[in-house]
């Protein structure tokens, strides 16, 4: 089986709906690629007591365990020092890091507060930041990486290689314009009991009043079993009198 992973989102902004996350499908996205199933996403406060709940909970129960978010120069960014807790270490002052920092900011900017992002739970790995230099890090099977998506993403593909990687996913979709889920769901079905180890999911769309119908997509590591389900999944929309078109609809 493949490696599994936990995602924590963390932050009250996300939360509030003040901001999008756009974390999520990157990372999931990117999981699949390489063989590590993405098994849950939790979205939580900025909250002491929480954060160090679920980081515990979820480092026990999966292979990996991600975190976005709370680990900038300010109050509420505090997910490092709940990682500290979490592993039941100190939350100490990181040398090699202080020093990049120190030499990245001009005179007198690294301040006190910016000084905190060089404070790491003891013990821990740095995760390199070729955006905007302070860094994320590992500890154990725990990878802390900021919220900001650009910054997210470069300590992201750092750390993705150092991982064990499984069988990637692949997928293959069909769609038809007019055909809708009440129509298909139970042939659907009994083509998901034919193929119980490929997920198939069934997704409305509706791009425009001549463009609405249902994307099947089928997905899985074993290649040849998604391509017998997916073909399945052709001839059934055939078979309901319409027309299949490969792919997932273009502005879906």
């Amino acid at each position: 089986m493949n490696p599994t992973a936990c995602l924590l989102v963390i932050g009250n902004e996300i939360l509030s709906g003040r901001t999008q996350d756009v974390n999520v499908q990157y990372i999931a996205r990117r999981l699949s690629e390489t063989g590590i199933t993405l098994s849950e996403v939790r979205i939580i406060p900025d909250i002491r007591a929480v954060i160090v709940r679920n980081v515990t909970e979820a480092r026990a129960a999966y292979d990996n365990v991600f975190t976005t978010g709370g680990i900038g120069p300010t109050h509420d960014d505090i997910t490092s020092a709940c990682v500290a807790e979490s592993f039941g270490v100190p939350w100490v002052h990181h040398p090699e890091t202080f020093s990049l920092l120190e030499a990245h900011f001009a005179p007198g900017e690294f301040n006190a507060a910016r000084q905190r992002m060089a404070t790491m739970p003891q013990g821990a790995t740095p995760i390199r930041n070729s955006v905007s230099v302070a860094p994320g890090f590992s500890m154990g099977n725990v990878h802390v990486m900021a919220g900001v998506p650009r910054i997210m993403r470069a300590m992201f593909e750092e750390v993705l290689p150092t991982l064990p990687h499984g069988t990637p996913v692949t997928a293959q979709a069909w769609h038809a314009n007019g055909l809708y889920e009440g129509t298909l769901a139970a042939p659907l079905e009994a083509i998901q009991e034919r193929y119980p180890a490929i997920d198939i999911g069934s997704y409305p769309y509706r791009l425009d009043e001549s463009q609405r119908g249902v994307c099947l997509l089928c997905k899985g590591t074993d290649t040849q079993a998604v391509s017998n389900a997916a073909t399945a999944v052709r001839d059934l929309i055939t078979r309901l009198g319409f027309t299949p078109l490969p792919g997932e609809p273009a502005k879906a």
